[in-house]
Parts: C-alpha cells; structure tokens; sequence
C-alpha cells in the first residue's frame, strides 16, 4: 500500500515538473537562439563590453525590435518598392530563387493576417479503411495535378502526433471526407494531446441546415 501511494505521489510530481521543464527548456532555447542578434551590433555596447556581464534575452528584444522594424519600413511605400528589389535581385540567383519562393509562399499562408492555412479540422480515414484520423483542410488541387483527377477533390493536411509540424499532405475525394465542428485550435490541442484532451460535442442547433465545405 505505502508502495502504490509512493509511486502515485511520485506520478503525480512527474506530471506538474515534466510540461514546466520541457516549456522553461522551449524558451530558453528560443531565447539564446535570438541572443544571437547580439552579433549585429559592434562588440563595444555588448551588455558584456558595457556591464561586465551578459544579459539573457537582450538578443531577443533586439531580434523583435528588428523584425517590428522591418515590418514597418516595408508598410510604406519605400519599403514595398524596396521588398520588391530584392525580390527581383533573389530571382535572378537559380538556387536560392527556388528556396526563396517555396518558402516565401509558406509563410505568407501561415503568417499573413489574411492567410488561411488551415481552413476546417475534418476527419477522414487514414491510414486505411476504418482507421480514422483528424485533419485540416488547406485547399483544392490545381494546376497539372487537377487534370489527372476525376471528380471533385481537396487537399488536407494530416498532422503527426504529439508534433504536428510535420505531416502528410492528401488529395482526397471530397465525398469521402467530413467536416467537423470544432475549431482548428481544439483539432490541433486533441492532435498534439494524442487523443488524451477530447473536445467537447457541441450539439447541432435545432432546424440548422446541413454544412458544406466551403473551398475558396
């Protein structure tokens, strides 16, 4: 009996250190990672140089000082005149032309205030028939891609579990996939927490008509 209470204590203790460090450890190197901006300036105003001691997170507030700044010099009309140089410059460099757009494209869907990444959680079955799974709708095929599919298609992203930064991008039958509702952040929380924080069931008001995907 003193046994199973020390193990249950000792459970209990492991699920309130375990997310606290491995988020204080997320942090930390989020924040050393942008400690590097330190190398920008002249090693003469280093906290360092100037105090005798560093200073963890200067870098970091350097880093999103330069990021605001850069987001406000590109708003004006210089700045976009600018951003569209340098663009022209980075397309007449074969390699980094590629990178540059492919990765460019990403996250202006990701980012952009009026990007829509994941449009709707669905459900969908994967990786064969009656195993299910969640995913996101991102879109429709297009391009050569749509000549070669009979019928009406979208494209869905099927996350990994418990890291959903990587997954696997489907072109299914739009007859064959379900739309939830639940919002994205809940899809990604149930996702992440491998099925362990299950949403909610929100019940259908009375009389409402049955919902379609909407693919824009």
């Amino acid at each position: 009996m003193r046994r199973q209470l020390i193990k249950r204590y000792f459970i209990t203790g492991l699920l309130i250190w375990v997310p606290l460090a491995i988020t204080a450890w997320v942090l930390v190197l989020i924040v050393g990672t942008m400690d590097q901006s330190l190398r920008l300036l002249p090693e003469a105003i280093h906290p360092r140089s100037v105090l005798g001691f560093d200073i963890p997170g200067v870098g970091a507030i350097l880093t999103l000082l330069i990021i605001a700044l850069t987001g406000l010099l590109a708003a004006n009309f210089i700045g976009q005149r600018l951003v569209v140089w340098w663009e022209m410059l980075l397309a007449r460099i074969p390699v980094v032309n590629s990178i540059y757009n492919s990765v460019k494209q990403v996250s202006d869907t990701l980012f952009s205030s009026s990007g829509n990444a994941f449009r709707q959680a669905l459900l969908i079955e994967y990786p064969r028939r009656g195993a299910w799974t969640i995913a996101f709708l991102t879109g429709k095929p297009g391009g050569e891609v749509l000549r070669h599919l009979d019928g009406e298609y979208v494209s869905v992203y099927v996350p990994t579990t418990p890291n959903p930064t990587s997954g696997f991008f489907l072109m299914l039958p739009k007859a064959e996939v379900i739309e939830l509702e639940m919002s994205v952040d809940t899809a990604l929380k149930y996702v992440i927490s491998m099925g362990v924080v299950a949403p909610q069931l929100r019940q259908p008001a009375a009389n409402a008509p049955a919902s379609d995907i909407a693919i824009n």
